[in-house]
């Protein structure tokens, strides 16, 4: 009876092991990290998602110093639309949407946007120099001494992939979030353009 009932016990455990691994196995973020490629981020898929206005919660707050020494707080840049992009200069998806970035910050920056970039990894030389390769013109944060910027944001959307770039409306509540490279430019264009409209 003894030796029945472990083997029951041994033939659940394998199930539950079973179902556990093929759920893990469906996970693409799971799958990037087990894959121990080194390539140092874990990538989202460009997935977008929006947020309701009446669903955004209470506005994130925010303050820390760009890749000049200068201060950018969420007070300073309340009334405007705000993107904020979470990247570092070793990221190759970071580093191929750059451009497109950039472009919109263009389209947009005398209409009631701006944009603000979040290093997650670099000091302001690298910052800087990956400014000055791929035409960058916006400031970025520099958050590798204590995530705190990072850490505003994770109770409400976490940026748990880089890049991760996310549209805040005048109020300083998120209506917008893009896990991983942008698939188009156009699609940053037209939320950054409806958030200006609300």
């Amino acid at each position: 009876m003894l030796k029945k009932t472990r083997l029951v016990a041994i033939a659940a455990a394998t199930l539950a092991l079973g179902l556990g691994l093929s759920a893990c196995g469906s996970d693409p973020l799971s799958e990037q990290y087990r894959s121990a490629d080194n390539k140092n981020y874990i990538a989202g898929d460009g997935t977008l998602t929006e947020i309701a206005a009446a669903d955004r919660g209470e506005p994130v707050a925010f303050s820390g110093k760009d890749e000049h020494g200068k201060t950018i707080s969420s007070e300073d840049l309340a009334g405007q639309v705000v993107v904020m992009n979470f990247w570092y200069a070793g990221c190759a998806p970071c580093r191929a949407e750059a451009p497109d970035l950039e472009a919109v910050y263009g389209e947009f920056k005398d209409q009631g946007a701006t944009f603000v970039g979040v290093n997650v990894y670099d000091q302001a030389d690298t910052a800087l120099a990956f400014n000055n390769t791929y035409g960058i013109t916006y400031p970025s944060i520099l958050d590798i001494e204590d995530g705190a910027v990072k850490l505003a944001f994770t109770g409400q959307v976490r940026p748990n992939a880089v890049p991760t770039t996310l549209v805040i409306d005048k109020d300083g509540r998120v209506a917008a979030r893009i896990l991983g490279k942008l698939k188009d430019r156009s699609i940053l264009s037209t939320l950054v353009k409806d958030t200006i409209a609300e």
